[in-house]
C-alpha cells in the first residue's frame, strides 16, 4: 500500500511512501526494545541534555517544519510556526523537570525505609492524529522518553513527511538511533504492532472508533493506554460576560486550525438575554477572516485537511439545516482548488440536529439559546463527550462553582481552552481517559514501584 501525502490546499500529490512490511516493523520494534535496555540506564542529566538539544533544533529549523505542516494538512503557517515553537517549549519543560517529578516519594510504614519509585516500562506506541501533527507526538514523546522509555509512532497516514521530521528531530538531537522511529503504516498493520509483546503501552490521540478499537485490542492483550478522542467543547456566554471579548476570543476559539481541534469551542451556549447581541458580534468577527494559501502571512483561514474530510462536514451542515438550523454565515466550501470550507455560523439549534449531538470538525460554528445560567450548564452536559470547556461571566465567584458541575477533563474561564505543559490535558466520557502533559503524564507510562526494606 502506497502512503501519500497531499497538499489539500491545491489538491496535488507531494510524495508517495511505501508501507513498511512486517518484517521492517518487526525489526523496527526488536531494535527499540534492545535499545530500551540501555537507554533506562542513562542518567536523567544525560536525557535532559539531549531533549534540550530537540528544542534547539525544532526552533533552528522552524520554518521548514512549519511549511511541512502547512502544506500537508493546511494549517496557516501562523499556527504551524506557533506549533513548532509549542514542540520546543514542551522538550525544554520536561528536560528541566522530569528529574523532580520522577524523583523517589518517600513513605513512612513499619518498614526500616519505604519508598515508591517511578521505572520505565519500555516501548510505548503513539497512534496519533494529523491536526496537530508535530504537537500532538512531542507532548508524548517528550515526557516517555525522559521517563527512559522508548517510543514508536504511527502517524496519520495524510502526514507522513511530518512524522519523518519528527523522527529526525530526534536523530539530529543525538538521541540513540532507534529509540524514537516512525513507522509508515496504515491502520491494517496497527494490531499487529500492538500485540508485539516487546510494545508495552498505547497511546492514542484521535477519534472514538479508533479509540475503542484500540483500547479493545490493547485490553485483551493486557497493555496500559491513555485515550484522547473528539470532543464538542461548550463555550458558555452567560448575561454577565463581556461579550465584545466573548465574541472575539469565541472566533478563535473555533477556528484554530481551521476549525480542526478537538478543544475547539464547537457549541456557543449563550443566555437567550444576550443572544441576539452576540451572535450579530460573533458573525461580525467571523465575517473577517479571509480564506486562502496557508503559507501566505496574511491568510486567517487555511484549508481543511481532506477532501474527504470537508464533504463529510459539508452533510452535517445540510442535514442540520433541514432539520430547521438557520445559516447566519457560509455553510457552504469556498468555490476554489482545494479543500477549503468558509468560516460559517449556525443559530436556532436544537437536540436532535447534527450540529447539535455531533462533533463538527472544521470551521463550523453553532449556536445554542439558553433559558438561565442552569439552562446553560444542563446544554453542556447534554453531550457524549468532555473534553474542554469554557464559561464567561464576570462573577468570578460564581464561575468556580458552575466549573465544578460542568463535566470536561478542564474547564478555562474567561478564555479559550487551551495545552499547557504544565497542566494535565484529557478528557471524560467519550473523549477518553488518561492524562497527557504535567506531572500527571509522564507518570502515566512508568512502572509505580514500591520498595519496602526491613
Amino acid at each position: 500500500m502506497a502512503i501519500q501525502s497531499v497538499n489539500p490546499a491545491k489538491n496535488e500529490i507531494l510524495k508517495t511512501f511505501d508501507e513498511y512490511s512486517t518484517e521492517k516493523v518487526e525489526e523496527i520494534i526488536r531494535k527499540g526494545d534492545e535499545t530500551f535496555l540501555n537507554w533506562r540506564l542513562t542518567s536523567f542529566e544525560e536525557r535532559k541534555d539531549l531533549m534540550l538539544n530537540a528544542a534547539e533544533i525544532l526552533r533552528k529549523y522552524n520554518k521548514g517544519y512549519a511549511e511541512t505542516i502547512s502544506i500537508e494538512m493546511g494549517k496557516i503557517i501562523s499556527e504551524s510556526l506557533a506549533e513548532v515553537e509549542k514542540c520546543a517549549w514542551v522538550c525544554e519543560y520536561y528536560a528541566e523537570n522530569a528529574e523532580r517529578i520522577l524523583s523517589n516519594e518517600i513513605i513512612e510504614t513499619d518498614a526500616s525505609q519505604s519508598y515508591v519509585r517511578f521505572d520505565p516500562i519500555g516501548v510505548v506506541l503513539a497512534v496519533m492524529p494529523w491536526n496537530f501533527p508535530l504537537w500532538q507526538v512531542f507532548r508524548f514523546a517528550a515526557p516517555a522518553l525522559m521517563a527512559g522509555n522508548a517510543g514508536l509512532l504511527k502517524h496519520a497516514s495524510n502526514v507522513p513527511q511530518c512524522a519523518l521530521a519528527i523522527e529526525d528531530v530526534f536523530n539530529k538531537a543525538g538521541f540513540p538511533e532507534d529509540l524514537f522511529k516512525t513507522l509508515l503504516i496504515g491502520s491494517g498493520l496497527v494490531k499487529d504492532v500492538i500485540e508485539n509483546p516487546k510494545v508495552k503501552a498505547v497511546t492514542l490521540t484521535g477519534s472514538e472508533p479508533a479509540g475503542m478499537k484500540v483500547a479493545e485490542l490493547s485490553g485483551y492483550n493486557l497493555k496500559k493506554t491513555v485515550l484522547e478522542l473528539g470532543g464538542s467543547d461548550p463555550f458558555i456566554v452567560l448575561a454577565d460576560a463581556d461579550i465584545d471579548t466573548a465574541a472575539k476570543v469565541g472566533v478563535q476559539a473555533r477556528m484554530l486550525n481551521n476549525g480542526q481541534s478537538c478543544i475547539a469551542a464547537k457549541r456557543f451556549i449563550v443566555e437567550e438575554s444576550i443572544a441576539d447581541e452576540f451572535e450579530s458580534k460573533f458573525v461580525d468577527e467571523m465575517s473577517k477572516l479571509n480564506i486562502g494559501d496557508p503559507l501566505d502571512e496574511s491568510t486567517l483561514q487555511g484549508a481543511m485537511a481532506r477532501e474527504d474530510l470537508l464533504i463529510e462536514l459539508d452533510e452535517q451542515v445540510k442535514r442540520s439545516v433541514e432539520a430547521g438550523a438557520k445559516p447566519l454565515l457560509g455553510c457552504e466550501r469556498y468555490q476554489t482548488q482545494g479543500a477549503f470550507y468558509k468560516a460559517s455560523v449556525l443559530t436556532d439549534v436544537t437536540k436532535g440536529m447534527p450540529c447539535y449531538d455531533e462533533e463538527l470538525f472544521g470551521p463550523v460554528a453553532t449556536i445554542i439559546r439558553a433559558q438561565n445560567e442552569d439552562d446553560a450548564i444542563r446544554i453542556a452536559n447534554d453531550s457524549d463527550f468532555g473534553l474542554g470547556a469554557s464559561l464567561w461571566t464576570n462573577n468570578l465567584e460564581k464561575a468556580e462553582v458552575l466549573a465544578k458541575l460542568i463535566d470536561s477533563g478542564s474547564v478555562f474561564i474567561n478564555g479559550l481552552v487551551k495545552s499547557d505543559p504544565r497542566l494535565p490535558f484529557g478528557g471524560v466520557k467519550k473523549s477518553g481517559y488518561g492524562r497527557e502533559l504535567s506531572h500527571f503524564g509522564i507518570k502515566e507510562f512508568v512502572n509505580i514501584k514500591t520498595v519496602w526494606i526491613k
